[in-house]
């Protein structure tokens, strides 16, 4: 089962997609299949019936959003979370390799698309590094058995 925390930031992208899809692209898209109706025999006609599948497309997103908005918990920024991280934490590590890596944990709907260098806080690195401080040393279950690492920085920008 996927956590219902939000950023703030990923609220508002989810919003803006929600209000796109309903105020700009669906009236469009319902436009052009009223249009491509008239024309009459709709069997073969594509712009009917590719528009007709965009527009359950639209329809379908749009009650997902509607639905997934009003679940969706957004946790602020809280100056009792600094030097431990925590929902929203950009987080640096690393391991004895050398090997770094920086992301940010955020919610289950944050982290497709052109969201890069984010991770769900569902996923066992976001849940083994929650409360860690700087210099705390901590493993993660991976297919390939225990992985160690390091946290370097901590950062709620």
């Amino acid at each position: 089962m996927k956590t219902n925390l939000i950023t703030r930031e990923g609220f508002d992208r989810l919003k803006k997609e929600l209000d796109f899809l309903w105020k700009e692209e669906r009236p469009e898209v319902t436009k052009k299949v009223t249009w491509a109706a008239s024309l009459g025999d709709r069997s073969e006609n594509a712009d009917y019936q590719y528009n007709k599948k965009r527009l359950r497309e639209i329809d379908r997103r749009v009650r997902y959003l509607r639905k997934r908005l009003e679940q969706v918990k957004v946790v602020d920024y809280s100056p009792q979370q600094e030097g431990k991280v925590f929902f929203g934490a950009w987080v640096e590590i690393e391991n004895e390799a050398g090997e770094v890596k920086s992301f940010r944990i955020v919610g289950p709907d944050e982290i497709y698309g052109d969201a890069k260098g984010y991770i769900s806080i569902d996923s066992p690195m976001a849940r083994a590094l929650l409360q860690k401080e700087v210099d705390d040393e901590f493993s993660v279950k991976t297919p390939e058995g225990y992985k160690e690492w390091f946290v370097n920085r901590i950062e709620y920008k």
